[in-house]
């Protein structure tokens, strides 16, 4: 489908949004009683949901998610509104101007080449806003491992502290790699082994990022793809009336390579 640019219908639908906001405050006693802290952890819940429909390539799911997620962003304004702190207006306000702050290329006569100096650019401008001028200040405490990982190396990467070329990275994995194994042959203590492999797991997040492959999408495809062929194999057991865990290794390597030959190539 294709929507023409239709300015006045979406401040329509924007602001029809708020009063349903502004209705369900005041008259449903479940939006009434909500707080930031209670529906924090829907937030999370909603962008992965989100994450899972954009993987998933349906339009329409990816759709629903994104007004979830609004939904979400409206009903902590309204929230914020009540306390006299600040509303929705002043958040589109203050994004507005941080766009415009951080887009110098466009709004102001800074020259850029290509798409990574316009990200050198962000992240330096972001260093001269707010109290927090160090360059890893601005990553989440609470973001997963993984995420964390990808955020560190990004911004470390744009105050010029990174690899010249992949292959550098490659022997960097390599070398990780020689030391988990070296502490898990000599029968090393647990941290000993923790630590070596959280050094393994941040080289090769290093490397995907030199590849221009995003570990978290990979790993997750990853994820599907072995559910999938898990669920092909349980599948096949259970129509010989069998038990998975009663089939030799063997015979679940057949079914494993079955359910590969199913998979759509690449």
């Amino acid at each position: 489908m294709n929507y023409a640019p239709d300015r006045p219908s979406r401040l329509e639908a924007f602001g029809r949004l708020l009063v349903i906001m502004d209705e369900l405050r005041l008259k449903c006693p479940w939006d009434k009683e909500q707080t930031r802290e209670s529906i924090r952890h829907l937030t999370l819940e909603e962008s992965f949901e989100l994450s899972e429909a954009i993987l998933s390539g349906d339009d329409m799911e990816i759709r629903n998610e994104l007004g979830d997620l609004l939904l979400h962003i409206v009903f902590y304004s309204r929230m914020a509104e009540e306390q006299n702190t600040f509303d929705i207006e002043a958040v589109i306000e203050n994004l507005c101007q941080k766009l415009i702050r951080r887009h110098p290329h466009i709004y102001a006569n800074t020259n850029v080449d290509g798409a990574e100096q316009v990200k050198e650019n962000w992240e330096q401008i972001k260093l001269t806003e707010g109290k927090n001028k160090k360059v890893l200040a601005g990553v989440p405490a609470g973001l997963p491992a993984l995420l964390k990982a990808i955020r560190i190396q990004d911004k470390a990467r744009n105050a010029g502290f990174d690899w010249d070329r992949p292959e550098q990275v490659m022997d960097k994995v390599r070398e990780e790699l020689g030391e988990l194994e070296t502490e898990i042959n000599a029968g090393a203590s647990k941290e000993r082994i923790e630590n070596e492999l959280g050094d393994l797991l941040f080289s090769i997040v290093n490397y995907a990022r030199f590849v221009n492959i995003n570990p978290e999408d990979a790993l997750e495809k990853t994820n599907r793809k072995f559910m999938n062929r898990f669920s092909y194999m349980e599948d096949k057991t259970h129509q010989q009336g069998k038990k998975l865990k009663e089939l030799e290794l063997a015979e679940m390597e057949i079914l494993w390579e079955d359910a590969k030959k199913l998979e759509k190539p690449l």
